[in-house]
């Protein structure tokens, strides 16, 4: 009886041993996506004017090294001349105000079939009923595994 269970333990002991040891091939992730609007059909640039009732494509260039999962944009106003961490063009900004309406926009979109490189579009239409003044556009892009990119850009609405 004692060797049976000498036995069992020994084999126990090899189980636990070989299946918590370290496998160095699997291929992690490690590297976060790239977003950009710094190129030709790249929109907005910074500090670009966007008229009240315009239409414009918003789009943005984004990359992974493994495979692409969702994008977001997110406009929201600036009156309190706010930044945020990623910005790279500083534009002349109006005095701070209050927010009586202003634009909000928020929409998260997925990428399907495992994309590696993929280009935002998006038509925005720029409401008519809202508050002229300064606003950030801020893409965001996360791959499959869970990284993400930001990037913001300063923009002003106007009349």
């Amino acid at each position: 009886m004692k060797l049976t269970s000498k036995y069992y333990f020994f084999m126990l002991s090899i189980l636990l041993i070989t299946s918590c040891s370290s496998d160095g091939s699997m291929d992690k992730d490690e590297e976060k996506p790239s977003i950009t609007v710094n190129y030709n059909e790249g929109f907005p640039q910074g500090c670009v004017l966007l008229a009240k009732g315009e239409t414009y494509n918003f789009r943005a260039k984004v990359t992974d090294n493994k495979a692409l999962a969702s994008y977001s944009i997110d406009i929201h106003n600036n009156f309190d001349h706010h930044t945020h961490d990623d910005q790279v063009t500083e534009c002349d900004l109006a005095p701070i105000k209050q927010a009586i309406n202003p634009l909000i926009f928020i929409e998260n979109y997925s990428i399907a079939n495992e994309l590696t490189s993929y280009e935002i579009n998006i038509p925005i239409t720029i409401p008519d009923d809202i508050d002229a003044g300064d606003y950030h556009c801020a893409y965001s892009v996360t791959d499959q595994t869970g990284w993400q990119s930001r990037t913001s850009i300063d923009i002003k609405i106007i009349e």
